[in-house]
């Protein structure tokens, strides 16, 4: 069986002031005909569909079409979703009995039985090779919030041990109930340990870590012979562990992504066997544009936005324009100097990224005269890490970051 492993695709996201609809119709054509070209039998998505968890119309739109093309263009195909931090895990499951008529799996809410227990069957989702036989199941784990894992008792951090406790015993499930030569596959959305970020100096991670400290990959039992992951937007292997992936986000959600290769990743599993495991790139379809490379003094920086050529495309498929500028003091009309050095040149300019000589980088564009809409873009975490930068110039302090999530994912139950 062939599998493909995708995520973070942030549907409705605004870049700022503008909308990624035509970067995410081009992302989703393109995927349409890998599916086909590569003869894929299942689409794995890890979450994170929508950007936000009461999606647009237009949105919403765009997923469920996009299955159904999935479903006309290779009808045998089989497609498994689990709900991100992002996406409301409700809403996500409220189609699920008439999509699974399709082949189409979502598990967006950890379920309990009568007696409270985890009710694992309903998770694992019996994926079926070309002859119609059970050939892999797969622990579809959607993300997991405050009262949704397992209970350690004694445990010094509750939130690491309980979903360790709670993908060991998912595990233990599927080897009770699984055949001789069936395999086991996973899927999750959340931070796992050491994985390497988005560069909060730049752009604060879109992805804000929805648990209060990082999984160790030894959570993912050695049997399992791929762990298709979600959360992170940089695609990588976790722990030295080639089959412990993020697939990454398939098109770049902040400036800080803008040397990411993005991807989707592609194996097979044949005779209980992980195979052929490879990255396909997935095409840019608009640039983000960063000029200088690195920070300039204003004048020499002023003089390669005037030396830049006209862009004279369509104006929604200009690049995105990010100007680096290095500051040896206050600058009150940098703003003004940038724009009047871009006047007809037809850019799509986003924001400014100053740096004190010899200190440290801070954003100096729209947040310094932040409006009511642009504070509504802003999740409490990152809205909080960008005001303490501000405030100290230091590194963020982590016990605060731990607090705050400890906040944010008991709001997130008892909303």
């Amino acid at each position: 069986m062939r599998f493909l492993h995708t995520a973070d695709w942030h549907l409705g996201q605004l870049f700022h002031e503008y909308e990624r609809t035509y970067e995410h119709e081009q992302f989703l054509k393109w995927l349409l005909e890998t599916l086909k070209s590569e003869k894929i039998d299942v689409l794995l998505h890890s979450g994170d569909i929508f950007d936000h968890s009461n999606p647009s119309a237009a949105s919403v739109k765009m997923f469920y079409s996009f299955l159904s093309n999935v479903i006309k263009t290779c009808p045998d195909i089989q497609i498994v979703v689990i709900a991100g931090n992002h996406d409301s895990a409700a809403r996500l499951e409220t189609p699920k009995p008439l999509l699974e008529s399709s082949n189409i799996h979502i598990v967006g809410l950890i379920e309990r039985d009568n007696n409270g227990a985890i009710d694992y069957d309903k998770m694992i989702v019996p994926l079926k090779d070309s002859n119609g036989a059970i050939s892999v199941l797969c622990l579809a784990i959607p993300f997991l919030r405050l009262g949704d894992y397992p209970s350690v008792p004694g445990a010094k951090s509750p939130y690491t041990e309980g979903v360790t406790a709670f993908y060991r015993e998912f595990y233990e499930r599927a080897e009770q109930i699984k055949v001789e030569g069936q395999s086991v596959i996973a899927m999750g959305h959340l931070h796992a340990l050491n994985a390497d970020l988005t560069d909060l100096d730049e752009e604060t991670e879109r992805a804000i870590m929805g648990g209060v400290e990082g999984i160790a990959p030894n959570a993912f039992h050695d049997n399992i012979k791929y762990v298709a992951l979600g959360h992170i937007h940089k695609a990588q292997a976790i722990g030295g562990r080639e089959s412990v992936r993020y697939s990454g986000s398939p098109i770049p959600l902040s400036f800080s992504e803008h040397n990411y290769q993005h991807q989707v990743v592609v194996f097979d599993i044949i005779n209980d066997n992980l195979q052929d495991l490879r990255a396909i790139d997935v095409p840019v379809s608009i640039p983000l544009q960063r000029i200088p490379e690195f920070h300039k003094p204003l004048e020499s920086v002023l003089e390669e936005l005037r030396a830049m050529p006209v862009y004279e495309g369509e104006p929604h498929l200009a690049p995105y324009l990010l100007v680096r500028v290095l500051l040896s003091g206050p600058e009150p009309a940098l703003r003004h100097k940038i724009d009047k050095a871009l006047e007809g040149k037809n850019a799509r300019f986003l924001k400014i990224d100053t740096k004190q000589a010899g200190g440290t980088d801070k954003e100096e564009n729209d947040d310094l005269l932040m409006g009511i809409e642009k504070l509504k873009e802003l999740s409490p975490m990152e809205l909080f890490l960008r005001t303490y930068k501000k405030s100290n110039y230091t590194e963020d302090p982590n016990e605060l970051v731990k607090l705050l999530n400890e906040v944010l994912l008991e709001l997130s139950v008892n909303h």
